[in-house]
């Protein structure tokens, strides 16, 4: 069976033929209007033989074009489920656009899509849509990579400092007091942001990775009040596991994050 980027197009071409037949329709109609306005029996009686023709290829057009989509609908989902993920990235890469898959969601930095088999529909940066044809989508996500982030580093970091300052606040029972921070394991934040039920499933942690991603490679290394932001490596980005956070650059290295740290008044 054709993948989806096929089948859109045999379905597109389908349609593009009945509109072609509707127009011709339309115009012939147009004439038999014009023949009756003018009197004109012969022109009239032409055109609806004519019509009669047209007709006939329109509902022929309309058929091909209502039968032109090949999968049945228990076959759909299962075609998004096991094939659609390959064949996006291979059209994305035919395009330019380079796809990496993390967890079972594809990165197009600093996009996160994931893809949807039961809704027919995928998800990108939290927002559903609809439109899943593979070269449509590759599209949006260049579109996604040239426009200027509606993403907010400043807030994300003003909110990281806070858990920060709650995590020190509560293992020294005083206020945080200005010079270096303690490393502190940003797993340790992620939970902290996640704490509300439910939470960790509308902001899980790819996304809270590509959060850090995007703040460590272009956003503003400090707060409002001037603490410096810095993600120390350690022994614990050479690890696996729960305490990582991992995103995937636009050149396909993957960036790993383990702590944190803030330097208060530096």
């Amino acid at each position: 069976m054709a993948g989806f980027e096929q089948a859109f197009g045999d379905v597109e071409k389908a349609s593009d033929s009945a509109l072609k037949s509707a127009a011709g329709l339309t115009r012939l109609v147009k004439l038999m209007k014009k023949a009756a306005s003018d009197g004109n029996i012969a022109r009239l009686k032409r055109t609806r033989g004519e019509l009669d023709a047209a007709l006939g290829e329109l509902r022929q057009a309309v058929a091909n074009a209502g039968s032109s989509w090949p999968f049945e609908e228990d076959d759909e989902e299962q075609y998004i489920k096991d094939h659609y993920a390959t064949e996006f990235r291979a059209t994305a890469e035919g395009m330019g656009l380079d796809i990496h898959e993390r967890d079972g969601k594809l990165i197009s930095s600093p996009s996160i899509v994931r893809i949807l088999p039961g809704e027919r529909a995928v998800r990108i940066d939290g927002k559903k849509v609809q439109a899943m044809r593979p070269s449509h989508l590759a599209r949006l996500l260049l579109e996604n990579q040239g426009k200027r982030s509606r993403y907010s580093s400043d807030r994300f970091l003003e909110s990281l400092h806070a858990a920060y300052f709650e995590i020190m606040r509560d293992e020294s029972s005083r206020r945080l007091m200005p010079g270096d921070g303690p490393v502190v394991p940003l797993a340790r934040i992620y939970r902290l942001f996640t704490v509300r039920p439910g939470a960790g499933r509308e902001y899980d942690r790819t996304d809270f990775a590509r959060d850090l991603y995007v703040l460590d490679s272009g956003g503003p290394r400090r707060t409002k009040k001037g603490a410096a932001v810095s993600f120390p490596s350690s022994t614990g980005t050479r690890q696996s596991g729960s305490g990582l956070f991992t995103f995937v650059a636009p050149d396909g290295q993957e960036i790993r994050y383990y702590g944190i740290k803030f330097t208060e008044g530096g």
